[in-house]
């Protein structure tokens, strides 16, 4: 399925460049739409997937405006009307700045926040015309994107403007394991807990092995402690720690079955996030409200720096217009950084980087053969020299 932008309204073509961008966050208080949905999950659990069949079964009622924040994925199996790659060229940035994979995600989600409050006037277009959840696949490395700097710019920022909830993918088929299932737990509970937000675990994969068991663990302590002792390692009087120390975090907590491979579970998933909606309007608004109160109190304050100043102490202009995004069935490109343009891989570009992956793989291949052949000529030799003692 192919989600396409939706047209813009008679009033997207407003000039914004008399909007405080800046402010936007905390200048005219909480709106009702779009629901912000936050995809975390550990890596593997199926986060991409998830979000496609989200958008899937959310596209009728919802219309939903769907955002891409993993930089270094080649493909993503959904049309995403914002695309952080639009915006940040990865490999650029790891060649740039001499960075490791890890590294040149985080600093292209800093690159990214530096657009925020573009970033957050196109959510807010976005709501105008219609669109009623914005759905935030976000990078595979979990840590990346959560304990960054930028991961909490972003998920406070929009907590801010917009109703938003987490939802936590979790991985069924390998969280059978008790100790997996406890660290994915105390991941869980972290997030929870940093993020102040309606949370929400959804298990994934029960196409392949059912859930039951994973709420069983949650709400029977003996049961868990069962299966963790069929299972012998050293880290098991840690785990059965931490089940004691968990067991009131299970108790509000929301969990739904789902495949996101054949959708099953995700009409229940829905009706658990629009409650979570209304945990947010009841529980976690007054909270942003009181905060957006305070920075408000701190700009009134706090005087606020130019953007940029010339030799001769003129403020300069940064350029922070922008524009509404074209109608394209392809992906768009909608925040634009300056310096980092995306660009296409020249030719000799492309076979330097094939040449190096066939080197690559000859010399593995080398590796594994000669391996081989030194394994078998000690088996040849040991059976000569078998064959020698017993003539």
């Amino acid at each position: 399925m192919t989600t396409k932008p939706s047209s813009t309204s008679s009033n997207a073509n407003v000039d914004i460049n008399n909007i405080n961008l800046a402010g936007l966050s905390i200048a005219e208080g909480i709106r009702d739409s779009p629901v912000c949905i936050i995809v975390l999950g550990m890596a593997g659990s199926g986060k991409t997937t998830f979000t496609r069949s989200l958008i899937e079964h959310a596209q009728a009622q919802f219309n939903p405006y769907v955002v891409n924040l993993d930089p270094a994925c080649r493909e993503v199996p959904y049309a995403a009307h914002i695309d952080i790659r639009d915006t940040v060229n990865y490999r650029e940035v790891m060649k740039q700045y001499q960075l490791g994979p890890n590294g040149g995600i985080v600093t292209a989600l800093n690159m990214f926040t530096t657009k925020m409050p573009k970033f957050a006037e196109l959510v807010r277009r976005a709501g105008e015309r219609g669109h009623k959840w914005c759905i935030i696949d976000t990078p595979g490395q979990i840590e990346v994107f959560t304990w960054s700097a930028s991961g909490s710019i972003i998920t406070e920022g929009l907590a801010t403007m917009f109703p938003t909830i987490v939802v936590y993918v979790m991985d069924v088929v390998r969280s059978s394991c008790p100790t997996t299932f406890m660290s994915n737990m105390l991941y869980a509970c972290s997030i929870l807990y940093k993020t102040r937000l309606p949370f929400l675990i959804a298990l994934n994969k029960i196409d392949l092995k059912d859930c039951s068991f994973v709420q069983e663990w949650m709400t029977d302590f003996e049961v868990f402690q069962d299966a963790l002792e069929e299972e012998h390692s050293y880290v098991n009087n840690l785990t059965r720690t931490m089940s004691l120390t968990l067991d009131t975090f299970y108790e509000n907590l929301i969990t739904c079955g789902v495949s996101a491979k054949t959708g099953i579970g995700f009409a229940t998933l829905m009706t658990h996030i629009l409650d979570c909606v209304t945990e947010y309007n009841r529980d976690y608004k007054p909270v942003y409200e009181k905060m957006r109160l305070q920075r408000i109190a701190e700009q009134e304050t706090t005087p606020q720096p130019v953007d940029n100043v010339d030799e001769a102490g003129t403020a300069v202009p940064m350029g922070l217009d922008i524009s509404d995004p074209k109608t394209n069935s392809e992906n768009s490109v909608y925040l634009m950084a300056p310096s980092l343009v995306p660009v296409q891989m020249d030719a000799d570009e492309e076979l330097e980087t094939d040449a190096k992956s066939k080197a690559e793989e000859q010399n593995f291949q080398s590796f594994v053969q000669s391996h081989l052949t030194a394994q078998q000529n000690k088996r040849d030799k040991q059976q000569r020299d078998q064959q020698a003692q017993n003539p």
